[in-house]
């Protein structure tokens, strides 16, 4: 790995004593790495924490801030090097992934850099990475895609997690709103032709509208020829899967 990687060490800090409940860590378990943490410390930086992002302590708050709780089993690469088996989660509402070098509840816990040479491959082959992306509001965004189909097409798959405050009761009549975690799923393209990842409201139109334009006309056959109705990323992927057949 070039010399310069190396000059990038950071090392783990300690979180709020409350982020375990809001979606980050413990203090006591990001102390610093161990193991084969060591070997990957110039990918990591500190986990965040929650403690400026809220007043007082909830412990009520419904939902979580993880796409899973658990960390599982993963493989880190930088670019396309192999760099350590790690055991990972992700907190969508941070746009973060922790991960430690062993599944034990002792195990210290650390985040990785956003960097867009960073990749995390899962035990089911799905690619995670940090990416820029552009929504359906036409913002630009910067956040960790997961990929679905690899090939000219990229289709990609986004997770976001948002916190919503609670409501206290303003009267007997009327029950108190608890605070929550709401978890959404986005689709993103990539088109070689457009040089950017735009979002995918899953639909025959959109579709259509972000291929090339030289492109439109067949996959608009195809879709009609095939009564076929866009409603899922099973169907993207295989609309996708012919295009590339071309």
């Amino acid at each position: 790995m070039k010399k310069y990687l190396f000059t990038c060490l950071v090392f783990v800090g300690a979180s709020s004593a409350i982020a375990q409940t809001f979606g980050t860590v413990n203090a006591s378990q990001v102390s610093g790495t161990s193991g084969n943490s060591a070997s990957i410390s110039y990918l990591l930086g500190d986990v965040n924490s929650q403690k400026e992002k809220r007043k007082e302590k909830e412990s009520d708050i419904q939902g979580s801030a993880y796409t899973s709780d658990a960390f599982m089993p993963g493989k880190l690469y930088y670019k396309d090097d192999f760099e350590s088996d790690v055991f990972y989660r992700y907190n969508a509402y941070m746009e973060e992934i922790e991960i430690k070098s062993s599944n034990t509840p002792t195990s210290p816990v650390s985040a990785l850099r956003r960097d867009k040479n960073i990749n995390l491959r899962s035990v089911d082959g799905r690619l995670f990475s940090f990416k820029t992306f552009i929504d359906n509001s036409g913002l630009t965004q910067n956040g960790y895609l997961t990929l679905l189909s690899d090939g000219k097409y990229k289709f990609y798959k986004r997770v976001d997690v948002k916190y919503t405050e609670g409501q206290k009761a303003q009267n007997s009549f009327v029950k108190a709103i608890p605070p929550r975690f709401s978890q959404f799923t986005e689709y993103y393209l990539e088109v070689p032709e457009n040089n950017r990842i735009d979002e995918l409201v899953i639909s025959n139109r959109k579709l259509l509208k972000l291929l090339p334009a030289d492109q439109r006309d067949t996959v608009k056959s195809y879709l009609k020829e095939n009564k076929i109705k866009l409603k899922d990323e099973a169907d993207v992927i295989q609309v996708l899967n012919w295009l590339e057949q071309q």
